[in-house]
């Protein structure tokens, strides 16, 4: 699947470090996703024409493993990776999400910002520090989100929101909805 990206990724070498992944792990758990993630963000298998390629690419590839590689989710809901920096001049990383991660389900879109955030660490980027603005920004568009377009199964209250923005270790971002 994520392949058609990135066609030098080499199926066969993937799909034998994943299944060597689950006799260690068992098949379907999450440290699957985190190790593959990682090994393909490495350049384990190919190369990449720069870093970031292969930080995404490798993203792509753990999320594909979390949905089973059957919806749309790594390729069109995870758009892109972003490389941006801090106030205090270190990198962090943004991950961009579309409409097409809703079919990896709740719990697949949000393993999807926990395997971007295992790369995140694993390669020494710094975590994500939102400017108050954006804290603020998180609080009124889920406000107005829940009251004006769906409600939301569960809102949480401004003071778990602010909690929230204040620390998630990477930016999710993406085109609005």
């Amino acid at each position: 699947l994520v392949s058609i990206l990135a066609p030098q990724l080499d199926g066969k070498a993937v799909v034998a470090r994943i299944n060597a992944l689950e006799k260690i792990y068992g098949v379907q758990d999450w440290r699957v996703a985190f190790s593959i993630a990682y090994e393909v963000s490495k350049e384990q298998f190919c190369t990449f024409p720069d870093h970031k390629t292969a930080m995404e690419i490798g993203i792509r590839t753990g999320i594909a493993y979390v949905t089973n590689g059957i919806v749309s989710s790594p390729l069109e809901g995870f758009t892109r990776l972003d490389i941006r920096k801090r106030r205090d001049g270190k990198e962090y990383l943004a991950l961009f999400f579309s409409g097409p991660i809703r079919s990896a389900g709740g719990t697949g879109a949000s393993v999807s910002v926990l395997i971007g955030d295992y790369v995140r660490k694993m390669h020494g980027y710094a975590v994500y520090d939102p400017e108050e603005i954006e804290v603020k920004r998180f609080v009124t568009e889920l406000y107005d989100y829940h009251e004006r377009i769906t409600n939301l199964q569960y809102l949480p209250s401004e003071k778990e929101i602010d909690f929230l923005a204040r620390h998630i270790p990477v930016q999710i971002e993406g085109e609005a909805s």
